[in-house]
């Protein structure tokens, strides 16, 4: 049976990623790494905001043979911040989760502060608190599946008893690892065909594709886990 349901933050309850899409690649442009979307999202999506500059400084020292210019990561916050204006809710999360009874924790790769900003701005905060978890609580983020591990344990739910929702190649790699159920979300205003089709080559059991559907998929696959 499905005790606990732990939701990923950016993209599945939040309708962030999008935002953060635009910002980053237009950064990125700027200092000469261009990327085509589908292996821009494959690279970098699910990573911490650390191991997302990571990434980033390595791609341009190999390719440009420069490094970073100094201030980029803080005009990248900065532009993002500027942008949250528009933050909104995926399309019927909080309509969902309000109804979910299981017990329920996020499970983010986002920092603490901005989990709880973006929460907070939507009105999902309250529907979790305190069970809002970063990988700032845990010694690696996802792709390992400490943050998952971490929250399951907060909710005292053994993880075979977890149902995860990702919208990340890397949050579905970590919610296996952890050895938990983990259904792909395509609801965010960031993913398409090709994202949905990479979350299940990573091993998600199933694509949801809006939240009006999970509910009734939550009650039956309870029934038959």
């Amino acid at each position: 049976m499905i005790d606990a349901v732990i939701f990923d933050c950016d993209g599945v309850l939040v309708d962030s990623e999008v935002l953060a899409l635009e910002v980053e690649i237009a950064a990125a442009a700027e200092v000469g790494l261009t990327y085509d979307l589908d292996e821009y999202k494959a690279r970098f999506m699910g990573r911490t905001t650390q191991a997302f500059f990571d990434l980033l400084a390595q791609d341009c020292l190999e390719r440009t043979g420069r490094a970073l210019p100094e201030g980029f990561q803080e005009r990248c916050y900065g532009n993002y911040r500027a942008s949250l204006h528009r933050l909104t809710e995926v399309q019927g999360a909080l309509r969902m989760i309000a109804a979910v009874t299981h017990r329920k924790a996020v499970a983010s790769s986002s920092t603490a502060d901005a989990l709880e900003e973006k929460l907070r701005r939507t009105g999902l905060w309250d529907h979790f608190a305190p069970h809002v978890y970063s990988t700032d609580l845990v010694a690696h983020g996802k792709p390992a599946p400490d943050v998952f591990l971490y929250a399951a344990r907060k909710l005292e739910a053994e993880p075979a008893a977890c149902l995860v929702f990702e919208d990340s190649v890397h949050g579905v790699h970590a919610a296996r690892a952890a050895g938990m159920r983990v259904w792909g979300f395509s609801g965010g205003g960031h993913m398409d065909d090709a994202s949905s089709a990479r979350l299940l080559a990573a091993g998600a059991e199933r694509i949801v594709g809006h939240w009006d559907e999970a509910f009734p998929l939550i009650a039956l696959a309870g029934r038959s886990a």
